[in-house]
């Protein structure tokens, strides 16, 4: 069964199939770069992690978002994703 868009007040968001939590969590990173490659697990992270293909409501700008349990997490992610 195909994954259900999710609305929320700054994007509307499609869930990736590789999730193991289809959760969006309270800390998020948008990156403008729709079509690059983010292997989540492979920054080690310490708490649950969530990628979602996404749409910014407030310039429609297409990118993903990456959502974390744990804010460190989300630091760590925004200071070491390089786009391919």
């Amino acid at each position: 069964m195909a994954s259900l868009a999710i609305t929320t007040s700054h994007y509307k968001l499609f869930p990736s199939p590789r999730n193991e939590h289809r959760v969006v969590f309270e800390y998020e990173v948008f990156v403008p770069h729709p079509y690059a490659l983010i292997d989540l697990p492979s920054f080690g992270f310490k708490g649950k992690y969530s990628l979602f293909a996404a749409c910014r409501i407030k310039d429609m700008k297409m990118g993903q978002l990456a959502t974390f349990e744990q804010v460190d997490d989300a630091i760590h992610f925004e200071k070491n994703f390089t786009p391919d």
